[in-house]
């Protein structure tokens, strides 16, 4: 399933005179990041020492950067992780696993369309659809729009399925 490295963040300053790195996640809690024993930066896998969250960020020490100098070099580096370390809870996976799916409609079983985004809002994702499908579209003028915003939630995500390939969906008349 997909790349084996993930990115997770950036390395946007450092913190403390003793070589910390505060790095601004891309999951969705920052204590995820936490969790880690290593993190791939630049292509090299660099050992954590220690790592908390503060103020939305996570600082973290590394193996080998002991002062504000080599932290520096680091700030503006993308943080990846190894996909194999992750421990998600049942049901959830990385959006990256998600972009490309076909959305299948649930009740005639056809596909409407790829997951072309996924716009993170504050109540809920909402998964951005290409549509390629040909079913009669009456909420528009001139026929299928060309995309179509489904909201991540269980009233219209009847199945997520990375491993097989689609996400079913049950659609509102309209949509």
């Amino acid at each position: 399933m997909g790349n084996r490295f993930l990115e997770a963040g950036r390395i946007v300053n450092t913190h403390g005179i003793k070589g910390e790195i505060k790095i601004q996640p891309w999951t969705d809690t920052p204590d995820f990041l936490t969790g880690f024993k290593s993190l791939y930066i630049d292509g090299v896998q660099m050992n954590i020492v220690s790592s908390r969250t503060h103020k939305g960020c996570v600082i973290t020490a590394l193996e080998g950067i002991t002062g504000v100098e080599s932290a520096m070099k680091l700030k503006g580096g993308t943080v990846f992780i190894d996909r194999n370390e992750a421990r998600l809870e049942e049901g959830r996976c990385f959006v990256v696993d998600l972009i490309g799916l076909s959305v299948i409609n649930a009740e005639t079983e056809n596909e409407l369309g790829k997951v072309a985004d996924i716009l993170k809002l504050p109540s809920n994702d909402v998964y951005v659809v290409n549509r390629t499908d040909g079913e009669p579209d009456s909420g528009t003028a001139g026929g299928n729009p060309r995309e179509i915003l489904i909201p991540a939630v269980p009233e219209f995500i009847i199945e997520k399925n990375p491993g097989a390939g689609y996400i079913k969906v049950r659609l509102l008349e309209g949509m």
